[in-house]
């Protein structure tokens, strides 16, 4: 083919413009002015006492965070922050798995902000680490308390060891506290050892049971209800309004058998429906009736000095076990005298004992 038909060739390709690269030098320029640089103490401080939501947000994400750096900036920031806490009532929400915990906490949360009160829902999830963000699914089921301008709803931390987690939410709580919140919610994830650790960081702890669960949770159960300060048998509506009568009457009599509270405060059995909203008030003027009467016999006061004391302990425990077992030179040694176990060298307890003499000898 002749260059003339070439050119007369509906397969001609005209020459195109020159296409600028993705991204231009001047863009990268414009991008560095533009980001910000890390606030300072002083500037976190500010803006969580002027309760700057965004601002509390980055300071519980330095909370969270595993680098020494965040956790300098993030330990400074809450002891600025101690003084303006502990204004709140600090709740624990626990119950079995389908009990509708997520569905309660927002018909709840809702009737406590219509109340006035500010509302930060905070959360313990130790099964985290594998299953890679449950809470975040619970956050999203709270599509109307996530938009209500008095609730603030923060996820758990990702990953870590349960009594890790459950530090950062105890420090979370001091943030939230300061930033205005009056009323905190501490949910945990499951039942088992995130109860203990909730209950070690709360003023009223709520139990959220179902009617006729079956007696393969009844080991469970008596454990929690020893902790709980009251027990609300959840989805009491419809064809199951009865059951969850016949529930609370069986729940009531169990509590009877157990030994009083340091509080004398006898736990209550309720019945509600997250979704007619129904014996919702019901809860919140009992554990109303709980903070009263225990700040009245200083049994309040005296179960947060308690757990103070017992979070500085807890935090001494997991900064020697991470430096113990996150040290370099441990972990081949660890390795060593675990072999020597293995092999009927040592027993388990002498290796430990060795052990833990030659990391506080080299201290």
């Amino acid at each position: 083919m002749g260059k003339k038909n070439i050119q007369n060739s509906a397969l001609k390709v005209n020459k195109g413009i020159e296409q600028p690269p993705i991204v231009s030098n001047d863009a990268i320029l414009r991008f560095k002015k533009r980001r910000k640089k890390q606030m300072t103490v002083a500037q976190f401080v500010d803006g969580i006492l002027s309760e700057n939501r965004t601002i509390l947000s980055q300071a519980i994400t330095l909370i969270e965070s595993s680098l020494p750096e965040h956790q300098d900036i993030a330990q400074k920031i809450i002891e600025h922050c101690l003084s303006h806490s502990g204004k709140s009532i600090r709740i624990g929400i626990t119950g079995v798995p389908g009990v509708g915990k997520s569905t309660f906490i927002e018909t709840f949360g809702q009737h406590i902000t219509e109340t006035g009160r500010k509302l930060a829902v905070l959360a313990i999830d130790p099964s985290s680490e594998r299953s890679s963000g449950s809470i975040l699914g619970d956050k999203t089921r709270m599509e109307d308390l996530s938009s209500n301008p008095n609730a603030f709803i923060r996820p758990s931390p990702s990953a870590g060891s349960l009594g890790g987690v459950a530090r950062k939410t105890r420090e979370s709580v001091i943030l939230c506290e300061a930033a205005g919140f009056d009323t905190i919610f501490i949910e945990t994830v499951g039942v088992g050892q995130s109860e203990i650790a909730v209950h070690s960081m709360v003023d009223f702890f709520l139990l959220l049971m179902l009617a006729g669960a079956g007696d393969e949770l009844q080991g469970i159960k008596r454990g929690i209800m020893e902790m709980a300060d009251s027990i609300a048998i959840t989805k009491a509506d419809g064809s199951n309004i009865q059951k969850a009568e016949m529930a609370r009457v069986e729940y009531k009599n169990a509590l009877h058998l157990f030994p009083s509270t340091e509080s004398n405060w006898q736990p209550k059995v309720m019945t509600c429906s997250s979704l007619h909203k129904t014996g919702i008030k019901n809860i919140w003027d009992t554990i109303i009736d709980y903070v009263d009467k225990t700040k009245t016999s200083d049994f309040f006061g005296e179960r947060r000095n308690r757990q103070a004391k017992h979070w500085m302990y807890e935090t001494i425990d997991e900064n020697l076990r991470n430096n113990f077992y996150k040290g370099e030179k441990w972990r081949d040694k660890i390795r060593e005298f675990e072999q020597k176990v293995l092999d009927g060298k040592l027993s388990s307890f002498n290796a430990a004992k060795i052990l833990l003499g030659k990391y506080f000898e080299d201290k």
